[in-house]
């Protein structure tokens, strides 16, 4: 049996010392915004993408990259991740953290089936799956500190 792979973006949005979550409509389970990258789209392009397009949320992304000297150097993400799907089908996903610019959650109902904000606290819940749990809380971490370091 060959594996076939996909690349995915996925997004961890904090607001307010929390990080969004969406109970996924096929999966079930408790995730945060995120799918496939399209073709020749570039990885960070899809990730804010996929938040708008699943939360309404326009968001910035914690390391949005720039310019380096003749090149840009993209958004890095906070890592990489490779999740089976089924047992024929992978996901590389690349997991970017973001914080909210504007916008209110207006889930989209063929994505998921409701939406709730988690505090670090929180994801402790047994509905959350461990890596989720994990890398929501370095997110919620890693904005607290970004907003120390714009606001002391």
């Amino acid at each position: 049996m060959t594996t076939t792979r996909d690349w995915a973006a996925t997004t961890f949005v904090v607001h307010q010392g929390r990080t969004l979550l969406l109970r996924h409509r096929k999966l079930g389970k408790w995730l945060p915004p995120g799918g496939h990258i399209d073709a020749h789209e570039l990885p960070d392009v899809a990730a804010l993408r996929e938040v708008e397009e699943e939360t309404g949320l326009r968001v910035a992304l914690l390391d949005a990259g720039g310019p380096l000297g003749a090149v840009r150097r993209l958004a890095q993400p906070l890592c990489l991740l490779l999740e089976r799907i089924t047992p024929d089908h992978e996901h590389i996903d690349l997991i970017y953290v973001a914080r909210v610019i504007e916008g209110e959650v207006v889930h989209a109902p063929d994505e998921a089936l409701e939406w709730r904000w988690y505090s670090a606290e929180e994801l402790a819940a047994p509905e959350v799956p461990e890596d989720v749990r994990e890398l929501g809380r370095q997110a919620i971490a890693l904005v607290a500190a970004w907003e120390r370091e714009q606001h002391p």
